[in-house]
């Protein structure tokens, strides 16, 4: 092999000039590729924070081969399928030839060596990825700094033509055992081999399991083929001919065809290695033996490795088999256990193996894991025309449409199986993809077929817009794709897109009413008038979606706003409990009953204050007033018939007057005395509720256990925090004969208590801090004080009001049960500004 490296360098060069592209230019051509498969494989991820994976300095002169670059790809292919030509030709050169190839097979080495030494020089080129900072390093220097201190060495004697150099040297052509292990070195090129499968098994444009088993295989045939060669070489350089192996069947086995000799040692080498030798072909001499001995060593790790890879190989791929084996084994279990009927276990059965089917199809795992961007594509693509049909959607903006679609989720649903069950509020609402729905009465006796729903078509949404449970079973007749829509989501969309949001409900009222076109005229009748039987599915509808610019549409049409459902509940009382603003000033800009009641007694302020609506109770019990000046002594009076102490003490926040009386004369503290809810009057009378006002003949006194009343009263008298910003009455116990005997009477004598707040009057609202009841004492100095220690402030410098925000400056202008307002100077800058 007269060929060396440096003869090779025009080739090398050649190569670099027709496959290089720099660092610069590569930045311009990554920046314009669009992420594909063929792409991915080349992308080089920068750190964290860096703008850029490259060192290279713009300004370099030397050109520099990605790593990555298509053309330099192909280059390690094709030195691959060198490499594999080496892997065979070298171990039977050395066993079969005497290492002296002659004629083309000297030649085809030689061509092959200097590809070899085309790669060494190319290599000084090529760009690497650091390991330690994962950047791609473009710098000439350290690249050939990097290669010198790695592979170099032992890439050069690989490729070094020993034979030629000694022939150059001595001038004689050498073939010894010494050349023959030198050139076993080429057998370090396999290392790019293991480099091209690992690339292969990460490019997922191939079969990972083929290319598995292709390096499985290329291992398999190698270490055949070098055991061959190395036994038939201790049998080719033993000095008796026939005390080896093959002498033993084949006499003068050294004149037989080369062929016939090469076959019979891989016959050798792959019997013995599955372990199925016949006895034909053994070992003979003790160098044989030996040899025998560690290759059938070597042979139990090979079979490790190969049972190990191939076993995981299978594993992988019925994994998922075994799982749904195993769960259907657990589900039959479970029926046999808890002895459940057969149509149950069809049904559990049914639904385990439309699952496992349907895993594969619907990953939604995968999508949660896509960025929203490419989700909304996915979802654009599969679902939009599906739910465009629905007529629900009829009309509605692209936008709407798309952000509705990337909400929802698919489901597959068995034949037979019920979706929404009769008089249930679905969560959901569903569109068919494929398959058939059936709608399906049902009363006590019997089930009757009133509909089917087909592709396109939608249900569950009469539940979501009308706030009604469904009156028909939804129940799939073939095995159904529905997508499915979260009811909260569809409501969150008809408050976010206001137009969007009339055109669905327009569809909706629409398909209830049937009618062809649902203009706001088109639901007036002929003569002007709306159809009673039509009234409260939409106005109701409506107000129950939120919708407060159809409702003032529908409103301002003529509709009346005081229509009420089958339990007599309003427009206004939907609104009110839902919490839907917008709505209620709407209802009471248009004239609408506030305090209207529906079948259960409840009237719009009530349901708002029972939902904890602080600001529409506010809006209603202002207008409520002004009507009805009954209405807070009403609302108290209800809370205490019905016991309900939270709701009580909800009103009590808001300021109502606890001792306030209804039109039939009744306060809050007498009817719960008479419904006997002592848990109440304790409540009432704890947070200031008159016990004389409510207590004319004693009745009150005498529910009430002696020592329990004392306490009360002792812990009014010194400064018990208060929740109403009613005053307290001052009582205290008298002996009384008969029935009267633990009954209270107000003192002549007695002195005064007042009720002291924090803040403004003005300023104070229902989260103010709460009130203290206090004795009156003689002098301002001595309120002072008592005010400053009560509400841990310095009374020296505040200013002291009443109820009209009038200053109190003198003791002889309180009177029992005044109120007094501790006020600072910030408080009055506060309400100068706000004025």
């Amino acid at each position: 092999m007269a060929c060396s490296p440096c003869q090779d360098s025009g080739t090398a060069m050649k190569a670099h000039n027709t496959m290089t592209n720099g660092c610069r230019k590569h930045g311009d051509e990554s920046s314009s590729e669009s992420l594909s498969l063929s792409s991915l494989s080349k992308l080089v991820l920068p750190p964290l924070g860096m703008s850029s994976c490259s060192q290279n300095p713009n300004g370099s002169r030397w050109r520099i081969i990605l790593p990555m670059d298509s053309r330099y790809r192909c280059w390690e292919a094709f030195m691959v399928a060198l490499v594999a030509y080496s892997a065979w030709v070298y171990p039977f050169e050395i066993a079969f030839m005497h290492a002296a190839p002659k004629g083309g097979l000297f030649l085809t080495d030689n061509v092959i060596d200097a590809f070899f030494a085309a790669d060494i020089v190319l290599t000084f080129f090529v760009a690497y990825i650091d390991s330690r900072t994962q950047v791609l390093v473009c710098d000439p220097r350290k690249i050939a700094t990097r290669y010198l201190s790695t592979w170099f060495i032992m890439d050069l004697t690989s490729t070094l033509p020993f034979e030629g150099l000694g022939y150059l040297i001595t001038g004689r052509v050498k073939a010894g055992v010494s050349y023959s292990l030198l050139g076993t070195l080429r057998l370090w090129r396999l290392r790019k081999v293991k480099q091209f499968f690992t690339r292969l098994e990460k490019d997922i444009r191939f079969s990972y399991f083929c290319i598995r088993c292709v390096r499985l295989l290329f291992v398999t045939f190698f270490l055949v083929h070098c055991a061959g060669c190395l036994y038939y070489l201790l049998a080719d350089r033993y000095p008796h001919q026939g005390k080896t192996w093959i002498g033993a069947a084949v006499p003068n086995f050294r004149e037989a065809n080369l062929w016939m000799r090469y076959i019979a040692s891989i016959y050798w080498s792959i019997s013995t290695m599955t372990t199925v030798g016949y006895g034909d072909l053994h070992a003979v001499n003790t160098r044989e033996m030996i040899f025998n001995i560690f290759y059938m060593l070597c042979n139990l790790g090979l079979t490790a490795y190969l049972i190990g890879n191939m076993t995981n190989l299978v594993v992988e791929g019925t994994r998922r088999t075994m799982e749904f084996r195993n769960s259907i084994q657990v589900a039959s279990n479970f029926v046999c256990r808890n002895h459940l009927p057969p149509h149950l276990k069809e049904q559990i059965l049914a639904y385990m193996c439309l699952r496992f089917k349907a895993e594969t199809l619907n990953q939604q795992h995968l999508m949660d894991q896509l960025p929203k961007a490419l989700c909304k594509s996915i979802c654009q693509h599969l679902f939009l025309p599906t739910v465009k049909e629905a007529y629900l959607f009829k009309g509605v903006s692209r936008e709407t449409l798309l952000l509705l679609v990337t909400k929802m989720k698919v489901e597959y649903i068995p034949p037979r199986e019920d979706v929404i069950m009769q008089n249930e509020a679905p969560e959901d609402v569903y569109i068919v993809v494929s398959g058939e729905v059936e709608i399906i009465y049902s009363d006590t006796e019997m089930e009757q077929v009133v509909g089917k729903l087909s592709t396109g078509e939608i249900f569950g949404e009469f539940t979501a817009l009308s706030e009604r449970p469904q009156s028909f079973i939804f129940r799939t007749r073939t095995l159904s794709q529905l997508l499915k829509l979260k009811q909260s989501t569809l409501k969150e969309v008809l408050h976010a897109k206001q137009k969007d949001g009339i055109i669905i409900m327009k569809n909706f009222l629409k398909h209830q009413t049937k009618f062809k076109d649902i203009s706001i005229n088109d639901l007036i009748g002929e003569n002007g008038e709306f159809e009673e039987t039509n009234k409260p599915c939409n106005l109701l509808t409506v107000a129950a979606t939120g919708n407060s610019c159809f409702l003032d549409k529908l409103l301002k049409a003529g509709m009346d706003p005081d229509i009420g459902d089958s339990k007599g509940r309003t427009p206004l009382h939907i609104a009110a409990s839902k919490g839907y603003e917008d709505c209620v000033l709407v209802l009471i800009n248009h004239a609408c009953n506030i305090n209207i009641q529906d079948m259960d007694g409840n009237t719009p302020l009530w349901d708002a204050i029972t939902g904890k609506h602080h600001n529409i109770f506010n809006i209603l019990h202002r207008c409520a007033c002004v009507s009805n000046p009954y209405t807070s002594a009403d609302l108290l009076c209800l809370a205490s018939k019905r016991n309900d102490l939270s709701t009580m003490r909800e009103m009590l926040n808001h300021g109502l007057n606890i001792d306030s009386e209804n039109h039939e004369g009744l306060t809050a503290l007498q009817i719960a005395s008479a419904e006997n809810h002592e848990e109440m009057v304790t409540f009432l009378v704890m947070n200031g509720a008159s016990i004389v006002k409510s207590n004319p003949n004693g009745s009150i006194a005498r529910r009430l256990k002696k020592e329990i009343l004392e306490e009360m009263i002792q812990q009014r008298d010194v400064g018990y925090p208060t929740m109403a910003l009613e005053p307290y009455g001052a009582f205290k116990k008298t002996e009384v004969l008969g029935e009267q005997d633990n009954s209270l009477k107000l003192e002549a004598n007695e002195r005064p208590r007042i009720s002291v707040f924090n803040g403004h009057p003005l300023l104070r609202n229902s989260h103010s801090e709460t009130g203290k009841l206090i004795s009156l004492p003689s002098t301002m100095e001595e309120l002072r004080t008592i005010i400053g220690k009560k509400f841990e402030v310095d009374a020296r410098y505040k200013i002291l009001t009443n109820e009209d925000a009038a200053e109190v400056d003198s003791i002889d202008v309180l009177r029992d049960n005044d109120k007094l307002f501790i006020v600072g100077e910030d408080e009055l800058l506060k309400l100068d500004i706000k004025c």
